[in-house]
């Protein structure tokens, strides 16, 4: 197996389902999140199902812990092929105030982790490879329709989708693929659209194809 896919943002939801959709497709899935244990059920899931999956225990909230995993992951496996960065905090803030604060707190992990995450994962071997970066945006990017109890997760899906139009005209000279799927419903299994399998498929989709770099689902 020479193909690796860092999903940083794993869980039972979309994050494990694009794992799912890319160790289908041959790949071997390294799974980033902060809870090992959860981390080693998943995998052991994947495992059970035939695919060759991985984990590394890192939180977005500090970056260097991502630094540490990509930097591992490809020393054990060589230059990755691809990375998703599927981290968002969708606890609904109610009528919480919202300070300064929080908000920064919240964009580390929503938006600048992913920043980051991207900057540590696009060398040079990477970008021979032609690698490919997905982040998970969210729909108020492009519709303009805020979910008035995820006030910091809008602004930061905002911010992400802005910076996966830069990234993706910065590193497409060099070979890389940056883009973006925006998830404009809520995710439920089972659903008729927004089911995560259903969902998975637009990654895949976005990473075999590399034409369109944001796509609304």
């Amino acid at each position: 197996m020479d193909r690796t896919m860092i999903l940083i943002g794993a869980g039972r939801g979309l994050g494990n389902a694009v794992a799912r959709e890319f160790a289908s497709h041959g790949f071997r899935v390294v799974l980033v999140a902060r809870n090992e244990e959860r981390l080693r059920d998943y995998v052991n899931e994947l495992r059970q199902q035939g695919f060759e999956a991985d984990f590394k225990v890192a939180d977005a909230f500090y970056p260097e812990t991502l630094t540490k995993a990509i930097q591992e992951t490809a020393m054990e496996y060589g230059t990755p092929d691809a990375l998703v960065y599927n981290v968002g905090i969708t606890v609904p803030d109610g009528s919480r105030e919202i300070t300064s604060q929080m908000l920064m707190e919240r964009y580390q992990v929503d938006a600048a982790s992913a920043y980051h995450s991207a900057m540590v994962v696009a060398t040079a071997e990477f970008a021979e490879k032609k690698g490919a970066i997905i982040f998970t945006g969210g729909g108020f990017a492009k519709t303009f329709q805020p979910i008035l109890s995820l006030k910091p997760l809008c602004i930061d899906k905002a911010a992400l989708n802005a910076m996966n139009i830069v990234l993706h005209h910065e590193l497409e000279p060099r070979g890389i693929f940056v883009g973006s799927v925006l998830v404009s419903g809520v995710i439920t299994p089972g659903d008729a659209r927004y089911d995560p399998a259903r969902i998975a498929k637009e990654y895949w989709k976005m990473y075999e194809e590399r034409q369109e770099y944001q796509v609304l689902y």
